[in-house]
């Protein structure tokens, strides 16, 4: 396979450095960031393959495997797409996206596994309550969810990408409720309680002393400082987007995109 002209690590090396003098970045993603530099040079070794046939040999140096290198995951990114999609039910679907205000980039920085176990669970708790509601659908949806941490301008934006079904199983789990082709549930309504399920879950962990909040930007460590910030932040707007994908049950559903404006 011939080299392209320029690669993601190509960028890295020359501008990675001083990308990261400018802008925040976690020990995770310096991590990856390394690794994608040194991936198949001889930071990391290498090995001597050789064709069993004519006993022709060649050194080859060794990949990071880190599931962001473009290098080394991309054959398994592809695999592992397709083995959602035969998952797919013969239903209509759609995409949900929970975003985080930036206010709270910071602590999802300094505590990410339990900020973003926490966005999980608040938003797939607020997709099921209300699918679950018969002024909504009154059925249970089935839901798949994947974290993305980065915008496309590599700063820090967590967000929660759902592909959500069009429809679920009744209560007695006996049929399947059909939901409307293009509309699943109010954004306004979905990010009400998206915002409330999040922020209760946040104090729940700055009672039980979970989160650290020292530092620049945080809010501290003061209980009456704490009760102000999430009070700023349940006044905020938090976005919901929800529109049929691209391809949804295996049909096209072109929709423009919704976002809450409570």
């Amino acid at each position: 396979m011939t080299r392209p002209p320029l690669e993601l690590a190509d960028v890295i090396r020359r501008y990675g450095d001083a990308y990261r003098q400018h802008h925040p970045v976690s020990p995770q993603q310096a991590r990856v960031m390394t690794r994608i530099r040194q991936c198949r040079t001889a930071a990391l070794g290498g090995h001597v393959e050789t064709c069993p046939g004519c006993d022709f040999r060649r050194v080859a140096y060794n990949s990071c495997r880190d599931r962001h290198c473009p290098k080394c995951q991309a054959t398994k990114q592809v695999a592992w797409v397709e083995a959602r999609v035969e998952r797919l039910l013969p239903v209509p679907y759609f995409h949900v996206v929970f975003t985080l205000p930036h206010a709270l980039n910071p602590v999802a920085l300094r505590n990410p596994a339990a900020i973003y176990d926490l966005l999980f669970r608040a938003a797939s708790a607020a997709l099921l309550v209300l699918a679950a509601d018969r002024r909504h659908l009154g059925a249970q949806v089935g839901i798949t969810a994947v974290l993305h941490t980065w915008g496309q301008n590599l700063l820090l934006h967590p967000h929660l990408h759902c592909v959500v079904t069009g429809g679920g199983l009744s209560p007695d789990g006996g049929r399947w409720v059909e939901g409307r082709r293009r509309f699943l549930i109010g954004v306004r309504a979905l990010a009400s309680l998206f915002r409330g399920k999040f922020l209760a879950g946040l104090k729940r962990l700055f009672d039980a002393g979970s989160l650290a909040l020292d530092g620049d930007a945080m809010p501290g460590t003061e209980a009456g400082g704490v009760r102000r910030w999430l009070g700023e932040l349940y006044a905020q707007r938090w976005v919901v987007y929800a529109k049929p994908p691209f391809s949804a049950g295996r049909e096209d559903r072109e929709a423009s995109p919704v976002r809450d404006t409570s």
